[in-house]
């Protein structure tokens, strides 16, 4: 193997503002072009003394990756519509879905982002590395991997759990939206009412279990992800929904000012109450001749 050794000269007072480096100075500049990538790759050493922690074998996903949106996205949102159904509230099936969506998809971001920033080996990254269990490093100890470049790379993302981070942003947004759906926080002491908001995240924890018993993730790559997600979740549901424990817990931001601007704008006598079957609602009544109109411009979404 050949060795290319260049000088690059000194940088003084004189070459700072020179308009046209010279031939040596351009083989001496690493600009993000020219050497970020492979900056990006060697930052991630791997040395023999860390492989103790990482000569897990090779499993399959116990809950593989295409469940993750049936559990976390899509039955939230069979939830919303069910609650729909009985109520036929659209601002509120609106504001679930639309902040789930935020939750999934900003923690999705996230999680990625700092997969790809730590880059931390995951607990089978050996055998990911070396297939056949011969190791091998350089001079600087760093792991010369001869495996299938994708295993290797996807060694590279334990930290964040994305299994786990996703569960806890969908299921953590929908066990703060039956805890105001059922009134979780009404000082009864209902023991059933926990058992239900908590199921959600009973399975959100059981999927941080399964990644690491698969050996894909360390017990702090799990952690971190659950926190992230249910730290998004509540962040979002926040954006649409009051706190669970107040008295209008139970419906969006947006209802509650569609039923102030038919406060303020009374309408003509004959009228019918304006929130249906809700118990809620019942205890606040509309004049007007038009109300039937007017609901179903707001079941329609439309001022």
């Amino acid at each position: 193997m050949g060795w290319k050794i260049s000088f690059c000269p000194n940088t003084n007072f004189r070459t700072m503002f020179q308009v046209r480096p010279s031939q040596f100075e351009l083989e001496c500049r690493h600009t993000i072009r020219s050497h970020g990538r492979q900056l990006a790759r060697d930052h991630r050493f791997v040395g023999e003394g860390m492989m103790e922690d990482l000569m897990y074998p090779m499993k399959e996903n116990t809950v593989p990756l295409w469940a993750v949106p049936l559990y976390a996205v899509f039955l939230p949102m069979i939830v919303f519509f069910l609650y729909y159904l009985r109520r036929n509230d659209v601002y509120d099936l609106h504001h679930s879905v639309l902040g789930l969506l935020f939750s999934v998809l900003i923690t999705g971001v996230l999680t990625d982002a700092i997969k790809d920033a730590v880059g931390r080996p995951r607990p089978d990254f050996f055998y990911r590395c070396f297939p056949n269990g011969r190791d091998e490093y350089d001079r600087w100890g760093n792991v010369v991997c001869h495996g299938d470049p994708a295993d290797i790379k996807e060694g590279h993302k334990s930290f964040p759990s994305g299994h786990t981070s996703w569960s806890f942003a969908g299921l953590g947004f929908l066990a703060l939206y039956l805890s105001a759906k059922i009134k979780c926080f009404d000082r009864s002491g209902h023991v059933a009412k926990l058992c239900i908001v908590f199921l959600p995240i009973l399975v959100a924890c059981l999927v941080a279990v399964s990644r690491v018993d698969d050996y894909w993730h360390h017990w702090q790559d799990v952690f971190a992800g659950g926190i992230l997600g249910l730290v998004v979740a509540t962040f979002c549901y926040l954006q649409f929904f009051p706190p669970p424990y107040q008295n209008e817990g139970w419906g969006p931001y947006a209802y509650f000012r569609a039923v102030e601007d038919l406060r303020s704008n009374p309408l003509p006598q004959d009228t019918t109450n304006m929130l249906g079957t809700n118990q809620e609602r019942a205890s606040t009544s509309v004049v007007g001749s038009n109300l039937d109109s007017a609901f179903d411009a707001m079941e329609s979404g439309r001022k």
